[in-house]
Formats: structure tokens, C-alpha cells, sequence
């Protein structure tokens, strides 16, 4: 007889087996998901500093040049090569003193040809007038033949009206007496009034020509003047300086020669980044360290054009007291933006390039953890924190190049 043998169910095995591992498989995944990214770090690599509640200024330092206060371009007003050098470089020169000399053979040639050509116009003007003034002569003594002639009639009629009326001068030469009086004295009256007339055209076309010749002398004399322009000369008295001509280098119109300073006080020239345009403004105040000693300088004029990322700032000293300046000297000027204000702030570090003020490493003993943070105002030497961090906290500043995807750093 054939024995029964009952099958082993395996179906429940299965399931809890299976069921374990996605047990395990969900914990292995959870741990992963919520495990913090840590990175490990030596203590003497990197830089720890203490957060701080102390007075914060909004401030910024650059640095700025030594300028005379007033400086005039020696500019060229005629171009070309130079013939002559008469001064150097840091000379003090005087107002009209030669500084060199220039010389264009095709513009003098030009002048020449200009010189001559207005000296033609004006002898043609002149010509004109006297031919204005021979015909006035002309006229003149064709008045004086027809007054005599007219004298002769008169005093031939005041005559033959005696012997008419005594009827010794017949008739028809009475009657021709009158008609030669009467044609004589019109015709002086005409030729009066055409003199007359002639007189004033003449007088107006004179005065036309002579208006003529005093513009053709006047700009004779600019050519002849424009002429000596060749010959650089100290527009005023002062130290000369940028002045470094070649001997046969040509120089075109309207370039710069060189510069006068005139020696009357100085200020500070310093190129800014425009950063700080918004927040540098005409009256603020700042100081340099002249020989260990804080001057007080402010700003006198801001030049908003943007040059190479920065724009110009022109500042006078405020004490008016005699300081040994020199052209060229460096001074550092920190420039305050802002009042005292009691805040929470920190040490300026390499983290901000990766961070952008937006958060930190917060070091608790051994271990430092990513927390969020805010950054208000900014100065050389300080960050104003607003948000995330309290006075006594320690923060690492270096620089978060290595580990900007850590969250914990482990430090050892």
C-alpha cells in the first residue's frame, strides 16, 4: 500500500523573507537620504573666528594720488616734427617763456601762398578806391568848367539886358542871351545834383571797401600770428610737467605737449571702484595718515563716468594748514559712509567668494555644520551679519573651496 505524504508549504517563508529585506532595503535608503554630508577638515587649515556684538562703520579704503589744485594742458596749435627743445621736464617756467619749437615745411608754404594772396586782394581794394576817389576829382573839376560857363552866361545876360533896354542890343540876340543863361544854370543844377549823388555812392562804396581791407588786415594778421604758433609757449607760470618731446618726432593739432601745475595748494585724485558710486557722494569726509598724524580731507567733486570699472573722486584737505606735499605721493584715504551703529558682526574671511553672504560653518567643538545666514553692510575689516548668527558663536572664514557641497565638517 502506497504511503501520503503531506507537501511543505514554502509560500509563507517566502514572504517574510521578502518582507525583511524591504524592511531593510527602506532603513539603508532612509539612512542615506537623511544622513548629513559630512567632510573631514584639519583644525590648522582653516581659519576660526568668534562673532561678535560690537559698533560697526560703514567705511572704505583706496587709494588716492597727490595733484596740484589747478593744472593747464600745454596743447599744440600748430603740428608738426620738433626743431627745438628749450626747457626739461620739471622745469618751473614763466608765462610766455619758450618751451620748443616746431616746423612744417608744407604749412608754411600754405601761409606763404594765403600772405600773398591776401595782399593781392587788399592792393585790388585799395586800387578800387582810388579809382572811386579819381572819378570824384573828375567830377569836381567838370563842376568847375560848367560854373565858369554858367559865370560867363550870367554876366553875358546882366550885359546885353542893359543895352536891350537901352535898344542898342537887337532882339533875337537878347533872346539868344536868356536861352543860353536859362541852358547854363539848368545845366549846372543837374550836373550839382549828379556830383551830389556820385558823391554819396562813392562815399558808401568807400566805406564798403575800407570794411573790406580791415578784414583782409585783420586776418593778415591772424595768418602772420598763426604763424609764430610754431613756437610753444608757457600759456602761465608753474612747474612743467608730461613734457618729454623727441627731438624730430612730429606732433599732430590739438595734441598734448606736456602740463603746468600751478604750484597753489594741492588736492587727492583716486580712481574708485564703481561699486561705490551709489554711496560716494560731494561732502563726505574721510582722513589720510600724513606722518603718523590723521588729516582730514573731503570730497569735492565725484566723476560719475565709468572708466575700466571705476570712476574718479577729486578731494580738497580740509585743514588749511601748511603741509609738506609733493606731486605723486600715495596716500591711503579711508572715507566713512556711515555712523557708529551697535551691531552683531564678523571678521572678513575667503568663505564669502563661495558663499556669497548666504551661509557659514558653525564650529561646535569638534564639528562644524552649515546654517543659513544674512549679510547686511560691508567695510574693509567687517561683515554686518543680520540673520542666522549670535555674538560669541564661532565661525570658520577660510576659504570653502574644498567642501561647498558639505553639510557637517568633521575637525580634527
Amino acid at each position: 500500500m502506497d504511503t501520503i505524504i503531506n507537501r511543505k508549504n514554502n509560500k509563507k517563508k517566502y514572504l517574510t523573507i521578502a518582507a525583511l529585506v524591504i524592511v531593510i532595503l527602506s532603513y539603508l535608503g532612509y539612512s542615506m537620504v537623511t544622513k548629513k554630508r559630512s567632510f573631514n577638515v584639519k583644525k590648522n587649515e582653516i581659519s576660526i573666528k568668534t562673532v561678535e556684538q560690537d559698533f560697526f562703520e560703514d567705511f572704505m579704503v583706496f587709494q588716492a594720488r597727490v595733484e596740484p589744485m589747478n593744472s593747464l594742458l600745454v596743447n599744440i596749435v600748430e603740428g608738426g616734427s620738433v626743431q627745438e627743445i628749450f626747457v626739461s621736464n620739471g622745469d618751473m617756467v614763466i608765462k610766455g617763456q619758450p618751451l620748443a619749437r616746431l616746423y612744417n615745411p608744407n604749412t608754411e608754404l600754405n601761409y606763404m601762398q594765403q600772405e600773398t594772396a591776401i595782399i593781392e586782394q587788399i592792393n585790388n581794394l585799395n586800387k578800387a578806391k582810388l579809382d572811386l576817389r579819381n572819378q570824384e576829382l573828375n567830377l569836381a573839376k567838370d563842376l568847375i568848367a560848367i560854373e565858369h560857363d554858367f559865370q560867363d552866361a550870367k554876366n553875358l545876360f546882366d550885359l546885353n539886358k542893359k543895352l536891350f533896354e537901352q535898344e542898342i542890343l537887337a532882339k533875337n540876340e537878347w533872346e539868344k542871351t536868356q536861352e543860353n543863361f536859362r541852358f547854363q544854370k539848368e545845366r549846372m543844377n543837374i550836373i550839382k545834383q549828379s556830383v551830389t549823388k556820385e558823391k554819396q555812392a562813392n562815399q558808401i562804396q568807400i566805406g564798403q571797401l575800407n570794411q573790406s581791407i580791415g578784414i583782409m588786415e585783420k586776418s593778415l594778421g591772424i595768418l602772420r600770428n598763426n604763424k609764430k604758433n610754431f613756437l610753444v609757449l608757457a600759456p602761465l607760470s608753474g612747474r612743467l610737467t608730461s613734457f618729454e618731446p623727441v627731438l624730430g618726432q612730429t606732433y599732430q593739432q590739438g595734441q598734448t605737449l606736456g602740463k603746468i601745475d600751478v604750484m597753489k595748494g594741492y588736492k587727492l585724485m583716486a580712481d574708485v571702484d564703481e561699486f561705490y558710486l551709489p554711496k560716494v557722494t560731494q561732502g563726505k569726509k574721510g582722513t589720510v595718515d600724513f606722518n603718523g598724524k590723521d588729516v582730514e580731507v573731503v570730497i569735492a567733486k565725484v566723476i560719475p563716468e565709468i572708466k575700466s570699472g571705476k570712476f574718479q573722486v577729486e578731494m580738497n584737505f580740509v585743514s588749511h594748514e601748511d603741509l609738506d606735499l609733493r606731486q605723486g605721493l600715495s596716500f591711503s584715504v579711508r572715507l566713512n559712509l556711515s555712523v557708529k551703529t551697535k551691531s552683531i558682526v564678523l571678521s572678513k574671511g575667503s568663505f564669502y567668494q563661495e558663499t556669497s553672504g548666504k551661509w557659514i560653518f558653525v564650529v561646535t567643538g569638534d564639528k562644524a555644520e552649515r546654517r543659513n545666514i544674512e549679510v547686511g553692510r560691508e567695510n574693509p575689516l567687517y561683515y554686518e551679519i543680520t540673520k542666522g548668527l549670535k555674538p560669541g558663536e564661532k565661525v570658520i572664514t577660510s576659504s570653502y573651496k574644498d567642501y561647498t557641497e558639505a553639510e557637517l565638517l568633521n575637525i580634527e
